[in-house]
């Protein structure tokens, strides 16, 4: 069987894993019946913490995963979810004194860190976008804006000279300056980071395709130039993970999760602004970035993808999201070059996550496993990171693209 000829069951394995065991986990076994919206933290092993509080992150992440899902697949249960989402995300984080979405509410649904993170309106955007195109529901739509709009109000520092401005991490409740703009303990506090502009960008790209206003698609363009040449390093390419309002770089720590999710994010947005020269630019700048992950981040004894490498020393185990979006960076990769080497690569991936990081006792994904697959049992199975955005999207797109390819 050649490698092409592969696809098809790459494809259905997708769209099994999808509908059988991510769609109805989140569907049936997270949802708080007793305070609204979804449970904040579950263990692996399915003990519910109900006490815990409840993120903007993992909320609009739910709201766009089940948006996207019904908007193809006309299923009672994904609509019901969606609208559970979308209704508890309006009621509970909406700010409506201040605009924008506030980062946690407590279990109960009341305000507990009222912050404006940027990357948290990212995921409003984002998900309010999907929702609008999966309901045709207006005020999903205008709510999308208004969070873009408040961002570039607040958010967007405008550029010195003939510089690309940037988007500062986080603001206090009322937009005003905040000293403390991680956007958790373990990130840099620093103005500029690549993970809240990458996942502007992406907000962007899906506003754009319902709302095409003149000054998004700029702001989009914009950002695209950011992530490529200001984010981006053209030595390396790497993403650069913490910079100054200078651009100047504040880590040496790579995150080859980020590289090859950014390398088909970054083919996205050029494909929903419709530039021909932008996107043979873009596609250049993707198999650079994905041959550079295939070359150094991915294990070729295993398959997936390593975490990274911070304090020159590669980061022990795999997380769940990396291994999701290596299967989509490098299927991007193979699209684009027509180079067996990245599909190999992304079935490699995909056999790794059914094998190891797929949990077949509890449902669902295992947060992190070792290079080896052994799964670390401590970590949650639901929490205000821990979503199901990464490994839905995976396999949506692994479905749109092996289609795409089988079709030619």
């Amino acid at each position: 069987m050649s490698m092409v000829e592969r696809l098809p069951a790459l494809s259905a394995a997708a769209e099994r894993e999808l509908r059988e065991d991510i769609l109805p986990f989140w569907a049936q076994r997270t949802v708080d019946k007793e305070q609204g919206g979804f449970y904040g933290l579950i263990t692996n092993d399915l003990q519910i913490e109900t006490s815990a509080p409840k993120g903007s992150v993992l909320n609009t992440r739910i709201l766009w995963t089940f948006s996207a899902v019904s908007r193809i697949w006309p299923d009672q249960l994904y609509r019901e979810t969606a609208e559970r989402a979308y209704a508890y995300v309006l009621e509970h984080f909406w700010d409506e004194e201040h605009s924008g979405l506030v980062w946690m509410v407590d279990h109960k649904g009341d305000f507990l860190d009222a912050r404006k993170q940027t990357y948290g309106q990212a995921f409003g955007i984002y998900a309010l976008s999907e929702y609008f195109r999966a309901t045709g529901e207006q005020e999903a739509l205008e709510r999308a804006i208004s969070l873009y709009r408040s961002i570039e109000a607040h958010a967007f520092e405008p550029p010195q000279g003939d510089e690309h401005g940037g988007y500062v991490e986080a603001l206090a409740r009322d937009w005003s300056p905040l000293e403390d703009m991680r956007l958790s303990p373990i990130d840099l506090n620093v103005p500029y980071s690549q993970n809240t502009h990458l996942h502007l960008l992406e907000a962007y790209s899906a506003l754009l395709r319902s709302w095409p206003d003149p000054a998004l698609r700029e702001r989009l363009k914009a950002l695209w130039q950011i992530l490529a040449f200001r984010i981006r390093d053209e030595k390396t390419n790497h993403l650069v993970l913490f910079q100054d309002r200078d651009w100047k770089p504040l880590s040496e720590a790579l995150s080859y999760g980020h590289d090859i999710e950014a390398s088909w994010l970054l083919c996205e947005a050029a494909g929903v602004l419709e530039d021909e020269e932008l996107i043979a630019r873009t596609n250049a700048i993707a198999l650079t970035m994905a041959e550079t992950v295939l070359e150094e981040g991915f294990d070729r004894e295993h398959g997936g993808v390593s975490d990274g490498i911070d304090h020159n020393m590669a980061v022990l185990g795999k997380e769940w999201w990396p291994q999701a979006e290596a299967v989509v960076g490098f299927l991007n990769a193979f699209e684009l070059s027509g180079r067996d080497d990245y599909l190999e690569a992304a079935l490699a991936s995909w056999r790794f996550i059914e094998q190891f990081v797929i949990d077949h006792s509890y449902g669902e994904w295992y947060y992190r496993v070792s290079p080896e697959g052994r799964p670390e049992l401590d970590l949650p199975k639901v929490s205000p990171w821990k979503c199901p955005y990464h490994n839905s999207r995976a396999t949506l797109e692994i479905i749109e693209r092996t289609q795409r390819l089988c079709s030619r």
